[in-house]
């Protein structure tokens, strides 16, 4: 990423779009994600995730603020069903297991990185 210029992704929405032009790679079982951009140094990144049916992502917390916006499918965690539009902030200290029954894409956006816990 170009700190000069601003990352303009266009498309969003177009899923079939972002499966066939992002670089996919292995997360969880199930999962993969495509890096959008990251800073190592202080664990800001945003990434598209892309879950096969049924695929799950293990018990986390965060540690800084996670954004995930739901742009095709739905999953869900204990308590709540993200379906498509929907835009979830969890703030640090959250945690929670996710599974996506029938698959979903997301966007997620962490101001630090996540620390996968035993469930």
């Amino acid at each position: 990423m170009d700190n000069n210029k601003p990352l303009i992704i266009k498309n969003l929405f177009d899923t079939q779009f972002l499966l066939a032009n992002c670089q996919w790679q292995p997360l969880t079982e199930g999962v993969s994600i495509a890096k959008i951009y990251e800073v190592e140094k202080r664990g800001v990144r945003a990434a598209f995730l892309h879950y096969s049916p049924g695929a799950s992502v293990p018990n986390h917390q965060h540690l800084g603020f996670e954004h995930i916006l739901i742009l095709d499918g739905w999953q869900k965690d204990e308590e709540t069903i993200y379906n498509v539009g929907t835009l979830v902030i969890h703030p640090p200290g959250t945690q929670h297991h996710l599974v996506a029954p029938e698959g979903c894409i997301a966007l997620g956006i962490w101001e630090k990185p996540v620390s996968f816990t035993a469930d």
